[in-house]
């Protein structure tokens, strides 16, 4: 194995089994719901506990992002192994997880001037950041270098898609976090908004009556982007995630598995407290990210 450490913010959403078996290290995101009292995402609280929670209470949750000084702990322990640094964030489009992880490489550059430190921001969030992340751990396990990998990912963060519905807005208007979605909001009874997450940023793809359509419809989109673009489903790594919605999801699941010819092998992923503050708890997303390897290169 190649000589640099994986770190990723807990935005990611990456199964606890992968991030063992990949010896990657997670930065916590906090959540509030009282504004003062903060806890660190999967360390103080758990995802049931803040779903629950999150039911319960009308006081919106928020999120902090990881501080400089987490990044500067974490990385520190690393360097001091002599292991060089490869850190993928949350989209900063989304976040500040990105700049602090930049200024901890900056402040460690300083005491350490021989550490690698790269930093990527994975233009992503939960499901496909973490897809990012596994790329980079399958490179590195196939003995990529740290730069080799770095590009890599920068090649590979721009095919990365989140094709999802969610039950309401209302997380995302009272979140801030809206964007250009805001053009489907509406207040007709059970109409479910398509939202597309494409290179940091969130797409409006438009309204269907019903939990059922939204389903068949994040199918049709999949299907829409690989035909018009030209591209081959062997090529891609599918995933899928949820808040708290896995019957739907497991449907959904099923549904892809029959267009794209082959079962899907990641489980399912569960949207985490830094993004299922903004989605609500019933999120359900498809994603997909091209293959580091879908050339077979010489790796």
């Amino acid at each position: 194995m190649n000589n640099y450490q994986i770190f990723c913010d807990s935005s990611c959403d990456l199964p606890d089994e992968f991030i063992s078996l990949y010896h990657i290290v997670r930065i916590p995101f906090y959540v509030s719901f009282d504004k003062n009292t903060y806890k660190r995402e999967l360390v103080d609280i758990s995802l049931d506990e803040f779903y629950t929670t999150m039911t319960a209470n009308p006081t919106f949750p928020s999120t902090s992002l990881p501080s400089v000084q987490d990044y500067i702990n974490k990385f520190k322990v690393a360097i001091e192994q002599g292991l060089d640094i490869l850190c993928i964030c949350l989209s900063a489009n989304f976040s500040g997880s990105y700049q602090s992880a930049l200024n901890a490489k900056s402040i460690l550059e300083e005491d350490y001037p021989h550490a690698k430190i790269e930093v990527i921001n994975s233009i992503q969030a939960t499901v496909g950041e973490g897809l990012t992340v596994l790329q980079a751990a399958y490179m590195q396990e196939a003995g990529y270098t740290l730069e080799e990998t770095k590009n890599k990912l920068l090649e590979l963060r721009k095919t990365s898609r989140i094709l999802f519905t969610v039950d309401t807005l209302d997380y995302l208007q009272r979140g801030g976090r809206i964007g250009k979605v805001s053009s489907i909001a509406g207040t007709l009874l059970n109409l479910k908004p398509l939202i597309e997450l494409k290179e940091g940023e969130l797409l409006p793809y438009g309204t269907v009556r019903g939990r059922s359509k939204s389903l068949s419809r994040i199918l049709e989109m999949t299907d829409e982007h690989f035909k018009s673009n030209q591209l081959s489903f062997d090529d891609y790594d599918f995933a899928l995630a949820t808040g708290s919605c896995e019957g739907d999801a497991y449907k959904l699941k099923e549904g892809l598995e029959d267009m794209i010819g082959r079962r899907i092998s990641y489980p399912m992923f569960s949207i985490g407290i830094t993004i299922g503050t903004y989605t609500g708890p019933d999120a359900l997303g498809l994603c997909f990210i091209e293959k580091y390897n879908r050339n077979h290169e010489k790796h």
